[in-house]
């Protein structure tokens, strides 16, 4: 357990309260346990300086969703900074034990809920790794898939942008992002039928094809966008204001983020270019043309360009899966697999395709017995294990998928970036200003809801 320099005999007293100590033939053991809210109130208390335990959050506007963050300043400097998580926890990898395998894509899309493709995916090719049907998965299938992730890519940094300039005091920025946000959710609802929340990415393949007038209205936010990119850096990129307040905050070098195992624009920021799509690729990433951008200023600002010029390589990612959309099937041809991926909207609103359900009842009974049992029973699994991850806005976004050969997943375990890059906060803020934590906490852009899970 560490002790700041600073802390006085009376906290270590309270320290070694809860440290009990026990001999053993390697040595001295020590268990340590958390120290409480009102222990760390109440060391500092009898501590003879001036330091002060302030709670930030866990309804702070300036926290990217319900978190706490329990810092002890001195004067204006932070001396020591902890995150306190768990207020948002939804219990969504317990769930997924109980429903069959489709309807986990239900569960894992609200997790990061600001990326829903990106755990879609990561799961679905879990899935599909297992059933060992990736190479089945149509091309079609992917080209979607990846014109999606990309789409939500550049939504999920417009967000992390926009947010950030708005606790920084540059409202315009955020008007700006919510603007172009706004168009990528049209475009979503347009082809899923929904803003957020989707569950269109399944097992095989898609929910669904892209309807009609998908393609065009794409196109039609490609160019808007193009056109409005630029005026991200007309506003913030060169601005004196921003940049001094952005520069040399949040630092944290290469040799920190390995040791934390920080990934995404935190670590590219420190002059990695590791991105999964390139080392690691899947749905046919490595047919794409793009680069991955890197800054060596390990910094807030350094972050900020990195996510301005991501989005502007996600958007030739977009334009190349527009260009090579050939007309084909969306899910595998295994029956004993595929969920019905011919539904069209209906008159209810709920997609209930009447062609395609007087093929399913018309054409045999035994055609019928098979489609209610792949509904409500679900596809099995063969037993295994296996561990897929994808490049989310965020950084490495994985999924551990456990089968015992049911309808069911046995485990599923998300190692989620902003969980993983929230470790990085302390580094980041102690020796800094108050002020400072909040532009820290934005450059690392966490999601709440995949923190907790």
């Amino acid at each position: 357990m560490s002790t700041s320099n600073h802390t006085s005999d009376h906290a270590a007293d309270a320290a070694a309260e809860s440290a009990a100590a026990r001999e053993t033939t390697e040595g001295t053991v020590y268990t340590v346990t958390g120290g409480d809210w009102d222990e760390i109130v109440a060391s500092a208390a009898k501590a003879d300086d001036e330091r002060i335990v302030v709670n930030m959050g866990p309804q702070h506007p300036s926290t990217h969703g319900v978190l706490r963050l329990i810092l002890e300043i001195e004067g204006e400097t932070v001396t020591e900074a902890r995150c306190g998580i768990g207020y948002l926890h939804t219990g969504i990898e317990k769930n997924l034990e109980f429903r069959n395998w489709t309807q986990g894509t239900t569960f894992v899309t609200r997790m990061d809920y600001l990326t829903p493709f990106f755990n879609e995916a990561a799961y679905c090719l879990g899935v599909e790794k297992l059933l060992g049907i990736t190479d089945q998965v149509p091309d079609r299938a992917s080209v979607i898939r990846v014109l999606l992730m990309e789409l939500n890519r550049i939504s999920s940094h417009l967000v992390c942008i926009a947010t950030g300039g708005m606790e920084l005091g540059a409202t315009t920025i955020m008007i700006y992002g919510f603007r172009d946000r706004e168009l990528i959710l049209d475009v979503f609802e347009l082809i899923t039928g929904l803003r957020m929340n989707h569950a269109f990415i399944r097992p095989g393949g898609l929910a669904q094809d892209l309807p009609p007038g998908a393609v065009d209205q794409l196109r039609d936010f490609v160019r808007t966008f193009k056109k409005n990119l630029p005026e991200y850096d007309k506003l913030a990129t060169g601005n004196p204001i921003f940049k001094a307040r952005m520069q040399d905050v949040g630092y944290l070098d290469l040799a920190g983020c390995m040791a934390l195992g920080a990934t995404g624009p935190i670590l590219r920021s420190a002059g990695l270019p590791h991105d999964l799509r390139k080392s690691d690729p899947y749905c046919g990433y490595e047919t794409y043309e793009f680069d991955v951008p890197t800054a060596d200023s390990c910094d807030s600002y350094g972050r900020f360009l990195i996510r301005l010029e991501e989005m502007r390589q996600s958007l030739r990612i977009v334009e190349q899966c527009l260009d090579r959309l050939e007309p084909g099937p969306v899910m595998v041809a295994d029956k004993k697999i595929a969920w019905p991926a011919q539904l069209a909207l209906g008159p209810d609103g709920l997609g209930n395709s009447l062609d395609h359900i007087k093929n399913i009842m018309g054409t045999s009974m035994e055609a019928l017995i098979h489609h209610f049992k792949l509904v409500t029973e679900g596809f099995r699994v063969p037993a295994g294990q296996v561990y897929t991850a994808v490049e989310s806005p965020k950084g490495e976004l994985g999924v551990h998928v456990v089968s015992d050969g049911g309808t069911r997943p046995y485990r599923v375990h998300f190692r989620d970036p902003s969980f993983t890059n929230l470790q990085a906060m302390a580094a980041m803020c102690e020796g800094g200003q108050v002020a400072d934590v909040i532009v820290a906490v934005a450059s690392i852009d966490p999601v709440m809801g995949g923190v907790d899970r």
